[in-house]
C-alpha cells in the first residue's frame, strides 16, 4: 500500500471516529482522546502532513488540540 493509500485511510478512519463520537459532550476531545489512545504517533504524524484536505472540521481541531495538550504526535 502506498503512502497516498495510507493517508486517505487515515482521513477515512478519522473521519469515522468524528462520526462516531459527534455527540459526545466534547466531540473535540472524545476524538482527540481516542487518537491518542489508540493511534501511534506515525499515524498522526501523517495525517499532519497531509494536511487538512477531506477532515472533518472536528477532526483538525482534535488533531491541534493533541499537539497542546498531549505532544503524543510530536514524536
Amino acid at each position: 500500500m502506498s503512502g497516498v493509500d495510507t493517508t486517505a485511510k487515515l482521513v477515512r478512519m478519522i473521519n469515522q471516529i468524528v462520526r462516531n463520537l459527534l455527540h459526545d459532550k466534547d466531540p473535540v476531545g472524545a476524538v482527540a482522546g481516542h487518537v491518542h489512545a489508540f493511534w501511534s504517533p506515525r499515524m498522526v504524524q501523517q495525517l499532519r502532513a497531509h494536511g487538512s484536505d477531506g477532515l472533518d472540521p472536528v477532526a483538525i481541531a482534535a488533531l491541534e488540540r493533541l499537539g497542546q495538550d498531549h505532544g503524543h504526535a510530536a514524536g
